[in-house]
This record gives C-alpha cells, structure tokens and sequence, in this order.
C-alpha cells in the first residue's frame, strides 16, 4: 500500500484534464506507440465531437523512479457543472486531487466548486497551472490568484504545459512526494462501488476501490444495499485497456465482474464484501444527488415503449443520477425523466438515440414544485398535476456563482435582474475579475441562462450553481388548448406577469405548425378559466356556390347555410391531430 497513489484531476471545463492525462499515460508508457490517440481516456463518440469529458475514467498506470515503482491510480473527471455527482464518487474513491487552472483563463466557478468538494473530503490539494506556452497566458496573475485561494507557497504551485508536455514529470514526482498513501480501515473485506456498466456478454461491470482486505476470482462476496450473492468472475484493472489481475488488495482501484443479469442488484454507492467473512457494516456511500430538471421522453414509436425502459435502466446503471418514471399522455407512453441539468439532459436523450437507436420526442424541461393544497404539501414535477386552486406555491432556488471580467459586470448584472435574481454579494478575485453571486429560481436557470450568459459576455464568463431550498412565488399554469382540448405536453408554470407573453408566443408558433381542417381551429393559450392569447387555424373551404348560374340570391344562401350547418357539425365531432413535428417545435421554443 505504501506504493499505491489514488488521485483525480478536476478542473472547470475545457482548461486541459485529458490532454494532461494524455501525457501523463505517454510518459509511463501505458499506452502502446501505435495506439496513441488524443483524449484516450474520453471513450465515447459524443465526448470526442463535444470537446468535454461525460464519464470519470479509471485507469492504472505504473510509473519508475530511481527510488522504484509506484502504482498510480488515475480517475480524470468532467468540468461541467452538470456532471458534478461523477466527480463527488471520483473524489470519494482519493487521497488526492490535481487542480488544474488554465493560465490564460485562472480560477473559474466551476474550478471553485470541486476544489471544496475535494477540501471536503480531505483530499491533498496539488495546484496545476497548465497552458503556460499560450501567448496570451498570464502565469503570474494566476499564481497570485492561486496563493491568495489556498493560502500555499509560490513554489508549491506547478506550471506546465500538457499540450507539449513540458513540466509534466514534475507532476508525476509531485503526487508520489505528496499525496499520502492509501490506508486500510479494517481486515474484513469491503469494496467501494463508485460506477458501474452494463456488458451484455458478461453482465454487470462495477468499477471499485478497495479499502479493506482482498478481492480474487471466484470469491463469493454480497453487496450490502441489494443484499445479493454472487460470485466474482473475474477481477483487474484498466492501464487503459481492461487488464484481468488474479487479486484486488487494499488500496487499489479496479474493476469486478459480476455475470450479473440484474442491473438493481449492483448499485452506485454499494459496499461489497465477502459472502463467508462479511463487514459488520458498509463503507459510507453517496448521498443521492434529487434531480432538478424534469422532462417526458417518449419514443416517436409506441411498440418502443419496452426498447425505452431498459435502454433507460441500462444508462442509469452507469449514469447514477439519472432518474426515470413511466407516465402516459397525450404523446402516449413514455418516461418522466429527472436530470442534473439541460446538458445532462441534452446528452441522456443522444446517448439513447445513438447507443441504443431510438427516435425520441422530449417534453419542455421543467423543475420540481411544492404546492400547498388544503394545508397538505404536495410536490410536483408536470405542470399538467398543478390544481387550480391552490394556496401556496413554492419554486427551487439556486446559488449562483459567476466569475467575469470587470467590463461585463454589467451586462451579467441585468441579465440575473431580467430572470427575477437577488444579487448576495461581489467580489473582486483579482484586478481584472469580479465573482458575482445571485439567488436566481433554478426554472429560469435550466432554460437558456447560461446560453444567454455566454453571448452577453462573449464567452468570457463562468457560472456554477449549488441548490439553495425553496421560496414562494406568484406562478400561474399556462394551458394551450387545441379545438378546446388541453395539450398538457405544451403546459408549463411561468409567473404571472409573463404569462400572457410566454401564451402568446407558443399560439402564434402553434397556429403555423398545426395542419388546416376543413374546420376552423382555435388555438389558446388559457391561465385557469381566462384566455390570454388566441390564433385560428384556418379551414378550407370549397365554392358551393360555384355551380349556381343566374336565378335568384336566395339559392346561392341556401347552399351557404347548408355549408355553414355542416362546418359546425364538423367541428362538433371532429378531431385534431397534432403532428410530432409541431411539439417538436413548439419544445423548442
């Protein structure tokens, strides 16, 4: 154990995590010369397009000094604030963490936030400035940014470049100097589950970190939290491609195969010990991270209805915060799905499409409400269960953190006013960078706020978000009713004042999308029994009188009256058929 060194790297998006474990598994050799791609530990199709790491990567390498071998277990984990519960389990899984602050950049919200994380759990703090060769990095104003956050010497602070791997090796020598070796707690065998995936070949894979005792091949172990019995199949580690071992010892990270069929018997978070010699009790695992953003998934083809759920069940295996609920509407049968955020929605839905071939149809992402109806609180997660009456309403509340430069104060100022924030404090981290902090309703976050926050301060701006409860609001349910029938996929809780705005948009767009009858079709959209916008859809109509030549006026009325009869009819039994293509882009907007 004294040789083992477990560390992570996290960072805010985009300031070089893969491209530093790049270098990191080139200068141990781990990776084969013809082998050698850029991003080797970013596996998926979509993390490569994107530019962004979605899944914590385990991986074993083994570095050599003059003082002998030391075993290094790297997990490289996302920036994104979406994605922060992989980086809590990599954290958990550590004794030590690589910060690394993009030179040209410095410290941004998202860094802040996984370095308490990692501060929470202990974990010792190695400082890396990477990007030092760009020509607009400015290492000594980080530096100062760096000494004046942690409170650590100059000296302490690494500087490198892991695009030309200059200063790399330091930070090699650096985690085995400081990073403290792992320690065991007790004899008896406990292993940690900090993610796990489906292999259809060999069943359930979970990825664990031993802390106590030993793992080998066809051991019969139990985990705690389904209180299953299995045998392990077999037993290695990843140096980056799956390696079999013939035992996990105390301290290491690597992987177990369950042959498992069942994906609720392996969960995120679980304890696994011996069958023959259990732990009285299991190592402490992760707190459930709630969803705060909900929409409907449901496939364009009912008959794939089953395909959803266990594509679904398969990707909440490897992607724990995911959370899912079947439910039936207008759009027929499919799923309410929770998620961390709109990106981690937005790749959920492709993930689904593309690994598992579906075609799908997402309702407006919207978040969890609490209702107070009749003096009992309900919450509530579709706009379509929110009562008429009610006496209270209260809406999620997040602390926003946004760090800018001091010329867009401004701009980032009265963008959080126009979505209803109270600003809590700022201030200045550096001469040239202000840190903001807004209490902003998370519904007016997870839409377009950080897209909107990106073009007002031309990308310069960072933004992090942490839940801060909930507080009362004055929100109506916006109803868009189709030839008189609710369409409660379109329905969405907004606030009052802009309720007929928000209704009026979605008329106007629905008016164009939905196919003429030979009826007229009003569209409306309605705030309980008042009506705040309407358009007409309207009919086609024939020239009945086309075939009357001459006579009197009275015959040509009478066939217009006959039309007009059978128009009202018409309408009394007529139905409307909203094409998908029309939620689709009333979703959009």
């Amino acid at each position: 154990m004294e040789r083992i060194r477990n560390f992570c790297i996290i960072a805010h998006i985009d300031h070089g995590k893969s491209t530093l474990a790049d270098r990191l598994l080139d200068i141990t050799d781990a990776v084969p010369e013809r082998e050698r791609v850029e991003q080797i530990l970013d596996t998926m199709d979509l993390e490569r397009e994107r530019g962004i790491t979605i899944k914590a990567q385990a991986v074993r390498v083994l570095y050599n000094r003059p003082d002998g071998e030391w075993t290094l277990n790297l997990i490289d984990t996302p920036g994104h604030v979406d994605f922060a519960y992989e980086v809590s389990r990599a954290i958990a899984a550590c004794e030590g963490a690589l910060l690394v602050i993009d030179a040209s950049q410095g410290i941004q919200a998202q860094t802040l936030a996984n370095l308490y994380l990692a501060m929470e759990h202990d974990l010792e703090i190695i400082p890396v400035i990477n990007k030092i060769d760009l020509p607009i990095a400015d290492v000594a104003a980080v530096t100062e940014e760096i000494t004046e956050l942690l409170g650590v010497e100059e000296d302490e602070i690494l500087k490198i470049s892991a695009k030309t791997g200059e200063g790399v090796r330091e930070v090699l020598n650096a985690i085995v100097d400081r990073i403290p070796a792992p320690q065991a707690a007790g004899e008896k065998t406990r292993a940690l589950v900090f993610d796990s995936y489906y292999d259809p070949y060999r069943g359930v894979v979970a990825l664990v970190r031993l802390f106590d005792g030993a793992l080998r091949k066809g051991d019969e172990v139990r985990a705690f939290g389904s209180d299953e019995r299995f045998e392990v199949l077999e037993v290695g580690c990843y140096s980056p491609r799956p390696t079999s071992l013939e035992e996990l010892r105390p301290g290491e990270v690597g992987y177990i195969v369950a042959g498992l069929k069942d994906i609720e018997a392996l969960r995120v978070g679980d304890t696994v010990t011996r069958a023959d010699d259990p732990a009285e009790e299991p190592l402490p695992g992760y707190t459930r991270v709630p969803p705060t953003v909900f929409c409907g998934l449901y496939p364009t083809d009912p008959d794939d209805f089953e395909r959803l759920r266990n594509a679904l069940a398969r990707l909440q295996l490897n992607d724990a915060a995911l959370h899912f609920e079947p439910e039936n509407t207008q759009l027929g049968f499919g799923f309410r799905c929770g998620f961390l955020g709109l990106l981690h929605m937005e790749i959920v839905q492709e993930r689904l499409e593309r690994e598992f071939g579906l075609e799908l149809i997402a309702t407006i992402p919207n978040v969890k409400y609490k209702v107070r109806v009749d003096g009992e609180e309900r919450e509530i997660t579709n706009p379509s269960e929110l009562p008429d009456l009610f006496e209270e309403i209260r809406e999620p509340v997040v602390r926003a953190t946004i760090i800018c430069p001091q010329e867009h104060v401004g701009a980032v100022m009265g963008l959080c006013h126009e979505r209803r924030g109270i600003s809590v404090g700022m201030e200045y981290i550096s001469s040239m960078r202000v840190q903001l902090t807004y209490d902003l309703p998370l519904a007016e976050v997870v839409t377009d706020f950080f897209d909107a926050l990106k073009s007002r301060t031309r990308g310069y701006a960072s933004f992090d978000y942490e839940p801060r409860g909930y507080q009362a609001a004055d929100l109506v349910k916006v109803e868009v009713l189709v030839a008189g029938d609710p369409l409660e996929a379109l329905s969405m809780i907004v606030p009052r004042d802009r309720a007929a705005q928000r209704g009026r948009a979605l008329v106007e767009k629905l008016k164009e999308l939905i196919p003429r009858q030979q009826f007229q079709v009003p569209v409306q959209a309605a705030v309980g029994k008042r009506i705040v916008a309407r358009e007409n859809v309207r009919p086609y109509r024939k020239d009945v009188t086309a075939k009357c030549y001459g006579g009197d006026i009275t015959r040509k009325r009478k066939l217009l009256e006959k039309q007009k009869a059978g128009k009202r009819r018409m309408k009394q039994v007529g139905k409307v058929e909203i094409p998908q293509e029309a939620f689709l882009a009333a979703l959009r907007i």
